[in-house]
């Protein structure tokens, strides 16, 4: 199976921000035996990035998406996504829960009541929007779930979030992709 790399980001493209994402994949996937086939750098342009994944989806690789998942104005993934595949978008559910849990956390912590209807809360709610039929990607950092829908998975555009859910992807989906590394034993 090939393995392809899309990073998400006017602010990659612009020079505003260093891509993490390329050097520290390759490293994952060499530490479970596994090298990187392909990757494209897209900016904040719903068509372009719709063009994108669909070329992803059509693929049957293996492909993990880094950025544009969150709530802001230039956050177009979910939404590219859903058009590639031809599906609604819709709140899931346990991502819903996920996020209220982060948002219950949070006010504990600065000493106020969550409101499930405050407008951060429902901005908030709106990063557990996926095409129909997603699956969740664990957020280990911040509860705040990434997604996926076959073979290919979309996190956040933070290293510290993506880089362990990039992990998880290939240890939990694709365990059977790994090869023994070079010197290790095999029984």
């Amino acid at each position: 199976m090939n393995i392809g790399l899309i990073v998400v980001g006017d602010e990659i493209l612009s020079g505003k921000r260093q891509d993490k994402h390329l050097s520290r994949f390759i490293e994952i996937l060499s530490a479970r035996g596994m090298s990187l086939s392909w990757a494209e750098y897209v900016g904040d342009d719903r068509e372009r990035l719709t063009a994108a994944l669909r070329r992803a989806f059509a693929s049957g690789d293996l492909v993990v998406s880094c950025g544009g998942i969150g709530a802001t104005p230039d956050d177009h993934t979910r939404q590219a996504a859903a058009a590639a595949l031809g599906r609604e978008l819709a709140l899931h559910p346990e991502a819903r829960e996920l996020i209220w849990q982060r948002v219950q956390q949070m006010a504990a912590e600065r000493g106020e009541v969550p409101d499930a209807d405050h407008p951060d809360t429902l901005r908030r709610f709106e990063m557990g929007v996926f095409p129909a039929g997603a699956a969740l990607i664990p957020n280990p950092y911040n509860k705040i779930p990434g997604f996926y829908v076959g073979t290919v998975y979309f996190v956040p555009g933070f290293p510290v979030m993506a880089h362990p859910m990039m992990e998880w992807v290939l240890d939990e989906r694709h365990r059977d992709l790994h090869r023994a590394s070079r010197g290790a034993s095999c029984r």
